[in-house]
């Protein structure tokens, strides 16, 4: 059996709002194997990022709550870590990259220094051994003039330059875990594609896991090794790439897929929606979270909420249509 970096245990993330405690976890349950890429899917309002802000404790400073559950990193439950702990593995052993990368450099500090602070903290380095650690991460994630460079500040450099210092900076401990939050939706088309290029390059070069939260399911083919599906708080679905794209289980995950736009050659017809939108989180339907916008509705999915079950090969869903219909029965999915 393949070793876990990051094993996630009913996790049950909260914020306490005037109506009392809002969940934006239910529940989840996600392992990531060491090596191996984990994208986790959904529209906004899934629960994606608060999941990896709860990986990373930083939730905390966002004024939620961890109710219950457990973030076992390399054995270790994050969930009982004090922040001071925490400062040790953050950064060092797990790092992010954030949505936006304008906001998640200090427009104060130049690029270089940013770099070199986190190397200063974790690893000790001298500013001069600093200095020159950064200036060959920087010349890593492909940035030209990278002694120029580094003595610039963010609003000095163009989005896609802000991310690969993002990254650089996320890389320069070399981490064991990398957590990406939508890394490439700032960002332009053809941006996206050499970031996530890079990023795929880099994850082989320094062997680590990763845990890449996205809505696009077209990134998630091209990067994931297994894929989660969020809606409204919990996981919906999760299996393999193959899995999910050729036999997915649940009509939210069908639905998404459906929505992936046509090729060159098929453009120009209706692009299919999602009807409805997800649930406020103080407003969660009973019985399956999905049942007011799923084409499949029962009476079963009005009054009662599925259990994520696992098929012999590891494919898991959320769905009553499991215990309805042979595989042969089930909804066909039109891909583009």
């Amino acid at each position: 059996m393949a070793e876990k970096i990051l094993e996630i245990r009913n996790l049950t993330t909260g914020f306490l709002t005037d109506a009392g405690m809002v969940k934006a976890t239910d529940r989840i349950s996600l392992d990531i194997e060491k090596g191996k890429t984990l994208c986790v899917v959904g529209e906004s309002g899934s629960g994606k990022s608060v999941t990896a802000l709860s990986v990373m404790r930083l939730i905390d400073y966002a004024g939620g709550l961890i109710t219950e559950g457990e973030v076992l990193f390399d054995g270790q439950d994050l969930v009982q870590k004090k922040q001071n702990d925490m400062l040790k593995i953050r950064g060092d052993r797990i790092t992010m990259i954030f949505q936006d990368p304008m906001t998640a450099l200090n427009p104060v500090f130049t690029v270089g220094e940013q770099i070199a602070e986190t190397l200063r903290t974790h690893r000790g380095l001298s500013e001069k051994e600093a200095r020159l650690q950064s200036l060959e991460m920087l010349r890593k994630v492909r940035i030209p003039d990278p002694q120029i460079r580094a003595n610039q500040y963010p609003y000095e450099m163009s989005g896609g330059m802000c991310q690969r210092v993002v990254i650089a900076m996320a890389l320069a401990c070399n981490p064991e875990l990398l957590i990406a939050d939508e890394p490439t939706t700032a960002l332009d088309v053809t941006v996206q594609a050499q970031i996530l290029e890079l990023l795929l390059q880099l994850k082989k070069e320094f062997q680590m896991s990763m845990l890449l939260i996205t809505h696009d399911m077209g990134i998630a083919a091209e990067v994931a090794d297994r894929i989660a599906v969020m809606y409204a708080g919990v996981v919906v679905e999760e299996g393999t790439v193959a899995e999910i794209f050729e036999r997915p289980r649940h009509p939210y995950t069908i639905g998404l897929l459906q929505s992936i736009p046509g090729l060159e050659g098929e453009r120009g017809g209706e692009l299919y929606t999602i009807s409805g939108s997800i649930p406020p989180l103080s407003n969660i339907p009973s019985g399956c979270r999905f049942h007011p916008r799923c084409p499949h509705v029962m009476d079963v999915c009005r009054s009662n909420e599925p259990t994520l079950r696992q098929s012999p090969t590891g494919h898991k869903a959320a769905c009553w249509l499991d215990d309805t219909e042979a595989d042969d029965q089930r909804p066909e999915v039109k891909l583009p």
